[in-house]
């Protein structure tokens, strides 16, 4: 292919998105959605922030990537450049003690 193409391609920056506060702390700015489910998204976990439950992942898989702090599953403490993926059936508690940013990916199955 000689020519490049464009069409669909979406491009946006984290930090000029609106935050919305989707748990005590826990703020979410969405990147990307379509609409068979799935979608993109930077959130931020201020210190001590604990998502309020187990987050079940019954409807497809998502993939974590730690921008920077400390993400914590419930189990482990991920660091600044970590990835994690989360198959469907898992299930963990997203937390952070320190703080940290994440880019989450949801892929709807």
């Amino acid at each position: 292919m000689d020519q490049v193409n464009f069409s669909g391609v979406r491009s946006s920056n984290w930090k000029k998105i609106e935050a919305r506060e989707v748990a005590p702390g826990i703020f979410e700015r969405s990147l990307w959605r379509e609409e068979a489910g799935s979608w993109v998204s930077v959130f931020e976990f201020l210190p001590g922030a604990r998502y309020p439950g187990v987050e079940t992942h019954i409807d497809g898989a998502e993939q974590i990537f730690v921008i920077s702090g400390v993400f914590n599953d419930g189990r482990d403490d991920h660091p600044e450049g970590s990835f994690i993926h989360n198959p469907i059936g898992s299930a963990h508690i997203p937390q952070s003690e320190a703080g940290c940013i994440i880019l989450l990916k949801f892929q709807a199955a």
